[in-house]
């Protein structure tokens, strides 16, 4: 069977409910209050997989659509290939790190339904999602549901003066924001960690921005959305990583580098990179590999802050032109 790559729409039918959606990555997220319909689509999708036509429930998709739970989930994710396995909330197994580990090199989807911060988990922002009701179809009283994303960037509009930035971490993003920073008269601030940044913030005197990973800092996104509710003052900068903002900038030449920046998911094993975040390195790091702009992920390499170059990549960063006067 060929590796699971790629976007997958899924249909899940019954005679009086569908869901309709899209999976684009290795882990989905599915959030939100009770009676939402979460739980009632993993268990439809189990009663299709254990009683077939009799169940009345009809799965469309290019994959097997499994249901995980119980005592024997490890085995199970040893045994299970290619499959977009869902998996309902309630289920403790998921915040452990035997549980990270499991899925970290697997051939399969996720879609996991919790209201839990999966610390142990790096998955994107772009793929936390809720529920609801979109219309109906079919009979009259037959209800569409569709998943709808929870979080988005809150993009600096220029109306206030930034006073600091605030990186995840110590990298080489931290070291080219900091250059940034320093050439607008601000101060940047690394948190040690995604898991520290809330804490940061929660320290810091704003407006401040926020830039982090979006592909990896969705375990974060509620705690800094709840201080976004109490704090006006908070802008977010959530490209998929740092490395995906180098290759944006048209500084690195790689065959269909266009193609894998516009449709990662068509590029993206995911046996083999937990996150996307963990691709845009590799790619960038083989592409740079014995050439003057070789990257390394510790430590920037001085030509990306050549003026030229520094402009170019300030360029990709379009929902900061304003903070950047760029």
């Amino acid at each position: 069977m060929s590796i699971l790559r790629g976007i997958y729409d899924v249909v899940v039918n019954s005679r009086r409910l569908q869901y309709k959606f899209t999976v684009r990555r290795n882990i989905t997220i599915v959030r939100g209050q009770s009676a939402t319909g979460k739980t009632t689509l993993v268990d439809m999708i189990r009663d299709c997989n254990e009683n077939g036509i009799d169940s009345g429930v009809t799965i469309r998709c290019e994959r097997d659509c499994v249901v995980l739970s119980g005592r024997n989930w490890q085995r199970d994710i040893a045994e299970l290939e290619n499959c977009i396995v869902f998996i309902d909330e309630g289920h403790n197994f998921v915040l452990s790190q035997d549980f990270a580990k499991a899925i970290r090199n697997s051939s399969n989807y996720y879609v996991i339904v919790t209201r839990e911060r999966l610390e142990n988990i790096p998955y994107s922002v772009d793929e936390i999602y809720g529920i609801r009701i979109s219309g109906k179809y079919a009979e009259l009283k037959s209800a569409y549901h569709e998943f709808y994303q929870l979080y988005e960037n809150v993009p600096y509009d220029g109306s206030t003066s930034i006073r600091e930035i605030i990186t995840e971490d110590s990298n080489s993003g931290h070291q080219f924001f900091s250059e940034v920073a320093q050439s607008i008269g601000v101060k940047c601030n690394a948190a040690a960690g995604k898991s520290n940044v809330a804490s940061v913030v929660m320290h810091s005197a704003g407006p401040l921005l926020i830039v982090a990973d979006g592909a990896a800092f969705g375990p974060e996104m509620e705690r800094i959305t709840e201080l976004m509710k109490i704090r006006e003052d908070i802008f977010l900068y959530l490209p998929e990583s740092f490395e995906w903002l180098i290759l944006q900038s048209g500084l690195i030449a790689k065959e269909h580098l266009a193609d894998i920046l516009a449709k990662p998911y068509d590029y993206v094993d995911s046996e083999k990179y937990f996150s996307w975040e963990q691709f845009f390195t590799v790619v960038l790091q083989d592409s740079t590999k014995g050439t003057a702009y070789q990257y390394t992920k510790s430590r920037l390499n001085p030509v990306y802050l050549h003026e030229n170059n520094k402009m170019k990549i300030l360029a990709a960063m379009s929902s900061l032109s304003a903070l950047l006067g760029r």
